[in-house]
């Protein structure tokens, strides 16, 4: 199958490039988090909408690169479906990329099959990535935020540092099996707990915030939502 063809903003020493990037691989990262009682806790939460235990953590879900869009608004089958903030690492021109995305899912459908559930829904991505090197000495400072609804119907859904997920490099070693990652790969790193609990969102915003260097980059998108026949 062809690679994805994606129009990106490359942002490095504060010069923004626009370019078509090729990815060939989407990954999604899951239960992430370095605290074992937050991973504890995220999988009590979809425990609580049936969703089975991970085999093991973190684990690597495969997903068509076809699924990776910066558009503003995605197609979803019914009512069920949600998004959660991660930042998103993309290898390309040999050089490492941080970005932010929404691993949208099928909730209903996580309850028998997470690796279908994540299959079913596009995965929606800011169109601005960083320079990797230009955030590694303060990774940890980063903050990833998202909100589910639109305009005075917006409340706060998630919100935390980066801090609660593995770095990069571990996931890069765990994927890769120490290869690294591969050119046109990207990967999702994981998620922060839901405040209020997991829930469908039909509109949904989210952002990474580099308070070192005073700068986010933020996308919103909106679900219309296709009959179950």
């Amino acid at each position: 199958m062809p690679d994805r063809m994606i129009s990106l903003t490359l942002v490095e020493g504060g010069a923004e490039t626009a370019c078509r990037i090729a990815v060939g691989q989407a990954v999604i990262a899951g239960w992430t988090g370095r605290d074992p009682a937050a991973v504890e806790k995220h999988i009590a939460e979809l425990e609580a909408l049936g969703v089975a235990r991970p085999p093991s953590v973190p684990v690597f879900y495969r997903v068509a690169a076809a699924r990776l869009t910066t558009a503003d608004e995605i197609e979803v089958s019914g009512a069920d479906s949600g998004g959660e903030v991660e930042f998103v690492l993309l290898r390309h021109g040999s050089k490492l990329w941080v970005g932010v995305g929404s691993d949208h899912t099928d909730r209903a459908v996580e309850t028998y099959n997470v690796t279908v559930s994540k299959q079913m829904c596009d995965k929606p991505i800011a169109p601005m990535f960083w320079n990797f090197d230009e955030v590694a000495a303060h990774w940890d400072r980063l903050v990833l935020r998202s909100w589910s609804g639109a305009g005075d119907d917006a409340v706060l859904y998630q919100e935390g540092a980066v801090t609660a997920m593995r770095t990069p490099d571990d996931l890069i070693a765990r994927f890769g099996e120490g290869a690294g990652l591969a050119e046109g790969t990207a990967m999702f790193g994981g998620t922060l707990p839901a405040i209020g609990g997991v829930r469908p969102t039909r509109q949904f915003a989210f952002e990474i915030e580099d308070p070192v260097l005073g700068r986010k980059i933020h996308h919103r998108y909106a679900t219309r939502q296709l009959p179950l026949l």
